[in-house]
């Protein structure tokens, strides 16, 4: 390294020998590369020339990170928001849209049609170009296109070179705005979502967690898993695409973002023409159903014959996504607890000590607008799986009973913080992130929120909001396994029901 310039200098978002060297320093050493940081060795004597590496690296110092959120330019098109970043790294753009509404909203009756919205807008070809048309324009100009759905949200992306941007705007535009829905394309995809449905039961791991948000979201999106009436063919017509399409892709629903080798001068004509081409909503979406999420305790068993038994373990918890100490207390504590890999709990003490499994994990999900679920999971060999579910259930009361030590929650705070430099390594993320935010009616200064909050945890918050919400006893738990391996010892964590998979 050249003397007198610091680890971190480097283009922002480009990909040079600096910038790497420092990420991969802040991964090794906990020293995060942030404006304004300095990362040096201090010597003292000749003697430094023998340091073990981690000597080396314990004499590391350096300046506390000032984080500043990444600033993105906000503009607004016929009251459609658009975010922009430039990047001049490279001759690309990319256009992405964030359209709030998801095969969520509107009926079981839906879900099949609302799952696979995104695919038709794909390869469902326009109203202009067949499916094929399309292809061809895709390959010829070498178009990236990506189409997504969540229960509330329908995603799409286009990248391009930067010369072939207005080609790229306007397919795309035609793909979301005046999609076929393709017959052909619809039954192609029909026929592939029908063979994932009957292959669901070969693998343990999906058919576990889908099963145990069966049991504890019932009948809400959540809950649902595909099967063969969500994909009969009357669920399926072209028609009722088309409605869901008219109710979802709306100028009131959609946020836009831009980053790349592009200017507001340069694009707003085209994103102009685009949502000149967006209607706007016939009504406001449907409101998002809220979840009565299983408050009894329960062992469950889908017998499989299986070398290693998959489980999963779950109950509700009211902390949700926001701007709350409780909130930050538990996405520590979780990291602490099992969500952080080799330096958690759990899995020092269920691969560590005990050798039951190579890996166990907690999970504590905090939605914005309702219950989540804090829990865990594992594999283990068949005559480990009631130990290892002993194991984890005690790991979770430890630290209701007890708080954390400081060096566990400063370790964990420092790996949160060092993190944040990956949130970060693209601009397409920056402007994602962005986009997400908005349209969860998070502030604008969530990232700056949030690491400040997360750097305020203290042990007794991790504590209290344990104590508070984790419920070892209440757990619902889920094995799929062999059930003559396992069984008798399941019986004495509870009665165990036998699930019949659909």
């Amino acid at each position: 390294m050249m003397a007198g310039r610091s680890p971190c200098r480097g283009r922002r978002h480009g990909n040079s020998f600096t910038l790497r060297a420092a990420l991969v320093l802040t991964a090794l050493t906990s020293a995060p590369c942030a404006s304004g940081a300095q990362v040096e060795i201090s010597r003292t004597d000749d003697a430094q020339a023998t340091l073990t590496p981690r000597e080396a690296a314990d004499r590391l110092t350096h300046i506390p990170v000032a984080f500043e959120q990444p600033q993105v330019a906000k503009h607004e098109i016929g009251g459609v928001q658009v975010i922009l970043l430039e990047d001049r790294d490279l001759p690309l753009v990319t256009v992405a849209t964030y359209v709030r509404g998801g095969y969520g909203l509107f009926g079981r009756e839906k879900y099949g049609a609302g799952t696979g919205l995104p695919a038709l807008l794909r390869y469902g070809g326009t109203r202009g170009r067949s499916p094929e048309e399309v292809d061809r324009e895709i390959e010829m100009h070498a178009f990236q296109l990506a189409f997504g759905t969540s229960g509330g949200s329908i995603s799409a992306s286009v990248n391009t070179l930067t010369e072939h941007l207005p080609a790229a705007i306007r397919l795309w535009g035609d793909m979301l705005n005046a999609p076929r829905f393709d017959v052909d394309e619809i039954d192609s995809w029909r026929a592939r979502q029908l063979e994932g449905v009957l292959r669901r039961v070969d693998d343990p791991a999906r058919l576990a967690y889908s099963e145990l948000n069966r049991l504890l979201f019932g009948d809400h999106p959540i809950g649902w898993e595909m099967d063969a009436e969500d994909l009969a063919a009357e669920r399926l017509r072209p028609q009722l695409f088309e409605e869901l399409h008219a109710s979802i892709i709306c100028r009131e629903n959609m946020i836009l973002g831009v980053t790349g080798d592009t200017d507001w001068a340069t694009i707003e004509p085209l994103l102009a023409d685009f949502v000149d081409d967006v209607p706007p909503c016939l009504a406001e979406l449907p409101a998002a159903p809220i979840p009565e999420i299983r408050r009894a305790a329960g062992v469950f068993l889908i017998e499989k014959e299986l070398a290693q038994s998959v489980v999963v373990m779950a109950h509700p918890t009211t902390v949700q996504l926001g701007d709350e100490p409780e909130y930050y207390a538990a996405m520590i504590g979780n990291s602490i607890l099992g969500g952080g890999g080799f330096s958690s709990r759990m899995l020092g003490r269920v691969r560590t000590e005990e050798g039951y499994a190579y890996s166990a994990t907690s999970l504590w999900t905090t939605p914005r607008k309702h219950e989540g679920i804090v829990g865990a999971t594992t594999r283990t060999r068949p005559e480990n799986t009631a130990p290892a579910i002993e194991l984890i259930l005690s790991t979770m009361s430890e630290l209701r009973d007890e708080a954390p030590t400081e060096e566990e929650v400063s370790t964990t705070v420092d790996r949160l913080v060092n993190g944040f430099v990956f949130n970060f390594d693209s601009p397409a993320r920056i402007v994602s992130r962005t986009m997400y935010y908005l349209a969860q009616d998070l502030p604008e200064d969530w990232l700056e929120r949030y690491l400040r909050g997360v750097q305020q945890v203290t042990p007794e918050q991790i504590r209290a909001v344990f104590a508070e919400h984790l419920r070892p006893d209440e757990m619902t738990i889920l094995v799929v396994g062999d059930p003559a391996m396992i069984a008798e010892d399941l019986a004495r964590l509870g009665p165990v029901q036998i699930l019949e998979v659909r």
